[in-house]
């Protein structure tokens, strides 16, 4: 199984726009991050994300690329616990994308990676993908990580 975590791309400060939807930059910057995921193999089941604008432009963006319909999931909010989504997760059998949000993100990675979610052992960055994958002892390892610096 596969995990992609996706932090969302850039947004505009709240002062700017309370909704803090996407900046021109943080739409580019997915808009090549997808296009580069492709050839990479990024073929999940299902694109989830959290009900924030930022979170659901990312993921109609990389789920426009990957042919997905995006859908939204309880959560997957910055400061909602990760547990739910430690057996979630657990529990499926099909890759998955969740886009969302620090320190959600990196809690739940670094949980994954190494059993302690305040380890922080991932480095996120806005638009980022990074690939999880769990391996035959059920333990997952990082198989990949693709910026938006990294793509075309």
């Amino acid at each position: 199984m596969k995990l992609y975590l996706v932090q969302h791309g850039e947004a505009k400060s709240e002062k700017e726009d309370p909704e803090r939807s996407l900046t021109d930059r943080g739409k580019v910057e997915i808009e090549r991050v997808s296009i580069a995921a492709k050839p990479l193999g990024v073929n999940p089941s299902i694109v989830l994300h959290s009900g924030k604008l930022r979170a659901k432009q990312t993921a109609e963006i990389l789920s426009k690329t990957l042919n997905l319909l995006p859908q939204e999931e309880e959560g997957l909010n910055p400061n909602d616990p990760i547990q739910p989504w430690v057996e979630r997760i657990s529990k499926e059998n099909r890759d998955l994308m969740i886009v969302g949000h620090l320190p959600f993100l990196d809690k739940l990675a670094s949980y994954l990676l190494c059993g302690e979610e305040n380890a922080r052992v991932i480095l996120f960055r806005y638009g980022a993908i990074v690939c999880l994958t769990q391996k035959e002892d059920k333990r997952w390892a990082v198989s990949w990580i693709l910026t938006p610096e990294m793509s075309p």
